[in-house]
């Protein structure tokens, strides 16, 4: 068995509008799905992607009106990274995010810059056989768009720990001193970490969790593997567009795993995707008392 590379990553923004304006206005992706947090349904679920909605593009927002900023630290994500083509394409986001009065940073094969609320981002050039994926834009050509997920970096307080969860438990490939490869028959990302102790404060523009992506008929069997290797997973918990498991590795960094599948388009046609609200059939009974305490939205899409 091995996990398919990130099936998503799942943030906390304090301003949905300025949110969907940002990602799938400024950075092209896909408003796929318009739901809410099946925890705590009051809250917006956001979903952004390539057009298929396929994971390993996935990035979510959970919203919490006016959510103070937070501060990554010790046992949480602090970066995340997208794929791009090729150098020409680094050109290409470094003047368009300038237009838009977002200060970048390039090194190299590498772009580093942040969200509105001050989430660290990065795009790099990377070589893979792994299949693009791609938002349609009318201002972002197919050449230059962000192509699925390649990374996230995290801050570690038990780095030799963790390295030994992951690649004892999880079946993680050690690719470099403080860097793991998830691979599997289609895809693969990186997790890295860098030492850290000082614990972060969750909020606005900060990461709640990583997911990895599983086959669905391996679910059960990474929920076993995740135990046996000490960790305290969740049981399996039906999302309707997923299947998902919860635990945290030695570091402290919240991991999800995840079912490829059944996706998006179970409840709404895959041409309009995120077009309306999206409720699970245990939730549509609360429609019309979400959908007047939920903030409106820009359509991405007019």
């Amino acid at each position: 068995m091995r996990l398919e590379g990130i099936h998503h990553v799942t943030c906390i923004t304090g301003d949905a509008p300025g949110n969907v304006e940002f990602y799938a206005g400024l950075l092209g992706l896909r408003l796929v799905k318009k739901s809410v947090n099946q925890d705590d349904p009051t809250v917006y679920h956001l979903f952004y992607a390539d057009e298929q909605g396929s994971a390993g593009s996935d990035m979510t927002f959970f919203e919490y009106p006016g959510a103070r900023p937070g501060r990554a630290g010790a046992g949480m994500v602090y970066r995340v990274t997208w794929r791009v083509a090729a150098p020409d394409a680094l050109d290409f986001w470094a003047e368009r995010l300038g237009a838009a009065g977002v200060e970048s940073e390039r090194d190299g094969d590498r772009l580093l810059f942040r969200d509105p609320e001050g989430l660290e981002l990065e795009l790099a050039v990377v070589a893979t056989n792994d299949a693009p994926l791609i938002a349609d834009h009318p201002e972002i050509p197919a050449a230059v768009a962000l192509q699925g997920f390649d990374s996230v970096h995290a801050y570690a307080a038990e780095p030799d720990a963790s390295r030994e969860f992951l690649e004892g438990g999880l079946d993680f490939r050690v690719v470099g001193p403080d860097t793991l490869e998830s691979r599997g028959e289609e895809r693969g990302s990186l997790y890295s970490y860098d030492r850290a102790d000082a614990r972060g404060i969750q909020g606005a523009g900060t990461v709640h969790h990583v997911a990895w992506a599983s086959p669905m008929d391996e679910h059960e069997a990474w929920r076993q593997r995740a135990l046996e290797a000490g960790a305290n997973p969740t049981p399996v918990i039906d999302r309707f567009y997923f299947r998902s498991i919860y635990f945290r590795e030695p570091s402290g960094v919240l991991f999800e795993i995840a079912t490829i599948g059944p996706g998006f388009a179970v409840d709404e046609p895959a041409d309009h995707l995120g077009e309306r609200l999206s409720l699970p059939p245990n939730y549509e009974h609360l429609r019309e008392q979400l959908e007047p305490v939920l903030t409106p939205l820009p359509n991405p899409r007019p």
